[in-house]
Parts: C-alpha cells; structure tokens; sequence
C-alpha cells in the first residue's frame, strides 16, 4: 500500500539502503502477540517492494517489531521474497536461542539482534540493570556470527545505558537519533553523550537517522536537521538512514517527505551515499 503524497526530490545513490523499516503481513498467517503497544497497519512485503521501487532503494534491513515477539517469521519471509543478498534482518531472539538456530537465521538473512523497549516507556527504576544479562548474552552471539546489536530505548534509558553500551565490542545501533528531542537542541546534555559515543567511543556505535516524527515538533522536522547535521559531522561514517516505514501508530506520515528530508540535511551527494549506501554496507556486510 503506497500512500505517498510527495515525489523523490533526489536521485538515490547506486546500492542505497533503507536500513530500518518493518513488514506486517496478514494477522491471519502472521498473528500479533497479545500484550500489543499499538495495532499495527497491515503493510506486506509486496507494499514496501513498491515503496522501495519509488524511491530507489536496493539494499534493505527489515527489523522485527514488537507486535511479533520472537516470531521473525513475517520479516524473514520477507528477506526470501527480496533476495537475502539484497536484504538483511534483525531480529528478535530469546537468550536461550541455539547456534543451530542462529545458523539457520543467519542463512535466511539475519544480521543482528534487536532489545526493544518502548520507546515511551517512563523513568523505571532497575530497568537499565534488568537489561544487562540479555545484552551481555546477545553480544556474545553477535560477536559469535558477525551480526550487530540493535536498540531502540526511550532517550532517558539511552543516557542510563551509556555505561554499558560503551564496554561493547560488537557493531551496535541506537534507533531514532537516541529519541532525543529535536526541541533540546544539540547542546542537551544526552545528545552531547551520544555523540560523544559515536565519535570518541570504541568505533562500534552507530546512530540510525530515523522516524523523525517521533523527536520533532515541526511539520516539515526542520528541528531535526541540526541534530542530524551534528551526529553526521561527529562521525560521518557512524550513521545510516532508515524510513521506519509503515511508522507504526505515527501511520499518517509520509516516507517520501522523510526521504526528501535527506535533501535538506545532506545537499552534498556525496554525502547522501555514505549515510544510505557506504555505511549500510559496511555494517550489515552487503557484497560480502
């Protein structure tokens, strides 16, 4: 289903990836999980493939969503239909998961593992130290088969886990630019962490540039291009950009003007390949 209202205001690069979006088939034969966060809009592999054409995109990272739990099913059976060496997968495993498994997820695509806590969760005490055996056990799993860790945390459990997320020693992700708020501005005191991770870290952290509607306060997410601006001048190579596509309950937006909203944060074209080309490549291992 392609509800764009907007065209491409730019020519994507050759190889360009959308390194964050999510499939939800049919409930039918890709039933939700009871305790869901938001109904999910139907949105199938054949709707985003059609998306994608639009807007250029070739390479992808389909990321499991909530609503499935540990049932990677509908994003796996995705990456067969586009080609798993055109698309890769993260996603959602138990700690007890067996290298058999991994072996068989790894051949139908996945390269990293995603810890996902509502990303409008409230201040929990003991949540950051409740997460620490799952992480230390999905890193050794990564470290294991090459994949990346993946998270999405609300912006005050990201500045908590700095700590943590610093001792790392495999690629990692942080979704939505950390959740901070565009209206913070880039002096605020968890986006200077951040950047201070992708740029003086171990060189394992990257930030994903997506759903921008979920920090902004501007129609147009013109609040969100100094902190895009600064993440990218930080680390240029620590970025990749994503259309967080179909946008979950923010349903309503349109992936094209999200797309377009690269144009006005990156009017280099060089510097639109290295965030949606050169640095998904390198991270999720494309060609290789």
């Amino acid at each position: 289903m392609n509800t764009a209202r907007e065209t491409p205001g730019f020519a994507a690069p050759e190889n360009a990836c959308d390194s964050h979006f999510h499939i939800f088939g049919d409930p039918k034969k890709y039933p939700y999980k009871s305790d869901l966060r938001y109904t999910p809009q139907v949105s199938t592999a054949e709707d985003y493939r059609e998306l994608a054409g639009l807007l250029g995109i070739r390479r992808m990272v389909t990321v499991q969503p909530s609503c499935f739990g540990t049932d990677n099913t509908c994003q796996l059976d995705a990456a067969a239909l586009y080609g798993v060496e055109n698309c890769r997968v993260i996603v959602d495993v138990d700690e007890s998961v067996s290298s058999k498994e991994m072996d068989l997820l790894h051949s139908q695509g996945a390269r990293g593992i995603r810890i996902n806590v509502n990303p409008i969760q409230p201040l929990t005490a003991g949540l950051p130290e409740s997460l620490l055996p799952k992480i230390t056990a999905m890193e050794a799993r990564c470290k294991e088969f090459g994949w990346s860790l993946d998270f999405l945390f609300p912006d005050w459990l990201t500045t908590e886990m700095f700590p943590s997320l610093d001792k790392l020693r495999v690629p990692f992700t942080i979704a939505h630019l950390g959740m901070n708020k565009a209206c913070n501005g880039t002096e605020s005191r968890g986006f200077a962490r951040l950047l201070d991770l992708v740029k003086n870290g171990e060189g394992y952290a990257y930030l994903k540039l997506t759903a921008p509607y979920r920090i902004s306060l501007d129609p147009d997410y013109s609040d969100v291009i100094p902190l895009a601006r600064a993440a990218f001048e930080a680390a240029p190579t620590r970025m990749v950009w994503g259309s967080d596509y179909p946008h979950a309950s923010f349903g309503h937006h349109d992936t094209v003007k999200i797309f377009n909203l690269l144009l006005r944060i990156f009017p280099d074209e060089k510097e639109r390949k290295t965030v949606l080309a050169d640095n998904p490549e390198e991270l999720y291992g494309f060609g290789k």
